[in-house]
């Protein structure tokens, strides 16, 4: 069983998100999840021929019964990959091209029950999401708490910052997160030309009177 790889990287698939790390002369085949391989190759700025460390999740699926390599910068992605794919029907392979956010930023969204954010993983739809939250709320905590978005989350967009800001505010007002969450992306699926705070808010009170 392989656990850990030392090695030099050989060949970066960015559009599967593998790459080849060559070790004493032989190549092994790494799956990356999406955060990893930003993480590593954009903004560590690994290329080929540079040395790596990567912590792995070793799998052998039945049919076919071929080695999956998924590769982590480091012990606690792996732990809460290995947490993830608990989850009914989240298989390794799954769950790695699913993980485009960060660690603490999936956490965060189970402990939070904001089923939208979950939804935006690939593959992942709202039955899934939902099984997500049931089986990992309260048992993620201590991954909800790390300080990991700065090299993993996908890159804010003016929407996302739009979504946010207005989830804050419902918050405030006594809204539960999830719900918050849930009302802003319905308004914002009635009129996605909103691009200020407060007419997002008045979108969401519309509805709410309507």
């Amino acid at each position: 069983m392989i656990s850990y790889i030392k090695g030099t990287i050989r060949s970066i698939n960015k559009e599967e998100s593998q790459i080849v790390v060559e070790v004493n002369g032989v190549g092994y085949e790494v799956l990356l999840p999406s955060f990893v391989m930003r993480s590593l190759i954009q903004e560590q700025d690994k290329k080929k021929n540079d040395e790596i460390e990567l912590e792995i999740y070793y799998h052998v699926p039945d049919r076919p019964p071929r080695p999956v390599l998924v590769g982590f910068s480091n012990d606690f992605e792996r732990r809460f990959f290995e947490k993830l794919i608990e989850v009914e029907d989240i298989g390794p392979s799954k769950a790695a091209k699913a993980f485009i956010f960060s660690v603490s930023t999936v956490a965060n969204a189970i402990e939070d029950e904001d089923v939208q954010l979950l939804q935006r993983m690939p593959g992942i739809g709202q039955r899934t999401a939902q099984k997500i939250v049931a089986t990992l709320q309260g048992k993620v905590a201590e991954f909800a708490l790390l300080r990991d978005e700065g090299y993993t989350t996908v890159p804010s967009t003016e929407k996302e910052d739009l979504r946010d800001e207005a989830i804050e505010v419902l918050t405030a007002l006594g809204h539960r997160k999830a719900e918050a969450a849930s009302k802003v992306d319905e308004a914002l699926k009635r009129n996605p030309q909103l691009k200020d705070t407060q007419e997002l808010i008045r979108e969401v009170f519309r509805s709410e009177r309507d």
